[in-house]
């Protein structure tokens, strides 16, 4: 079988275990459990489904890193909570799911499953970075819209789209998002930058939504090509939109920066093939199994990962 790595959007997919799954799911010490639960299901089905031969959580070291911020201050901003008493701003995570992250940590490294983190740099970068690297088929696990532009046939660099539900799992290739945005994944990031996103804080340039982002990148190609077109009074641009272009150019000027994904870090050496696991591990596992009333989650998760099941 020919080698396939599968990268884990790993907060995307816990945050939406801990949303998909009520808070009534809790350990014997009342500790909710529902985002581990949901996580280690999750894997199980991806997994069963997709048939990775290698797979790697990745992890925001910094969901909102300075120097993003710094070029577009709205940057995430809506995410977070104000710190009382001038202490750091952080995101703002429910109590519930905060008291399960380092229970999904443990789990992960229980399961033998890779976590990769880098300092000042969200997990979009490590997925792009691992993604641009990598010598075999990819599958990257989102349900975030910025890793589109990831997406290439050429590569075999498709993204499965959690965002309506683990149910109704999507397979985008180039194909998919010329059909959904009307241009091609190595576009994607120039047009989410032209028409904005409310999601991460990017404001986008006023009056151009999406039909309009991808016509203008239908004719001139990439945001390069546009902001050209707006300083040429001979261009085939209007004059409105050569003004709104124009009086949008501080924030075209920093966006790619902002929106591009990293795809060139230095993570270092690492393992991430699926193989079973030592028996320590899976003592571990059946430890927390019961400990932490996890039910059949770990059992469908050590299945799908060529493990059988545990006995507690």
């Amino acid at each position: 079988m020919a080698n396939r790595l599968m990268l884990l959007d790993t907060a995307s997919l816990y945050f939406r275990a801990f949303y998909g799954l009520p808070d009534s799911l809790r350990a014997p010490d009342g500790t909710p459990v529902n985002a581990v639960r949901g996580l280690l299901d999750m894997i199980a089905r991806l997994v069963t489904d997709y048939q990775p031969t290698h797979l790697i959580a990745c992890w925001d070291d910094d969901w909102r890193p300075a120097w993003r911020v710094n070029l577009i201050p709205s940057y995430k901003a809506h995410r977070m909570v104000k710190a009382i008493d001038g202490g750091v701003d952080v995101e703002e995570v429910p109590p519930g799911l905060v008291a399960q992250v380092p229970m999904i940590r443990e789990a992960l490294a229980a399961f033998g499953i890779t976590v990769i983190g880098a300092a000042q740099h969200e997990a979009d970068d490590v997925i792009g970075s691992l993604a641009a690297q990598a010598d075999s088929a990819v599958d990257i696990v989102t349900g975030d819209r910025d890793l589109f532009q990831l997406i290439n046939d050429d590569r075999d660099v498709r993204v499965i789209y959690t965002a309506r539900g683990m149910s109704r799992l999507e397979v985008l290739t180039d194909a998919t998002v010329v059909s959904k945005y009307s241009v091609l994944p190595g576009q994607y990031a120039d047009f989410a930058a032209l028409r904005g996103d409310s999601s991460d804080g990017l404001p986008g340039v006023p009056g151009i939504g999406d039909k309009t982002a991808a016509s203008l990148l239908q004719e001139f190609v990439d945001l390069d090509g546009v902001i050209a077109a707006a300083k040429d009074s001979a261009s085939s641009m209007s004059a409105s939109m050569r003004a709104r272009i124009t009086k949008a150019a501080d924030y075209l000027a920093v966006a790619p920066t902002v929106v591009n994904v990293v795809s060139d870090l230095h993570l270092g050496e690492f393992e991430a093939t699926l193989q079973p696991l030592s028996a320590e591990q899976l003592a571990r596992i059946d430890q927390f199994t019961s400990e932490w009333n996890l039910g059949g989650s770990t059992g469908r998760a050590l299945k799908a990962l060529g493990n059988g099941t545990t006995t507690g």
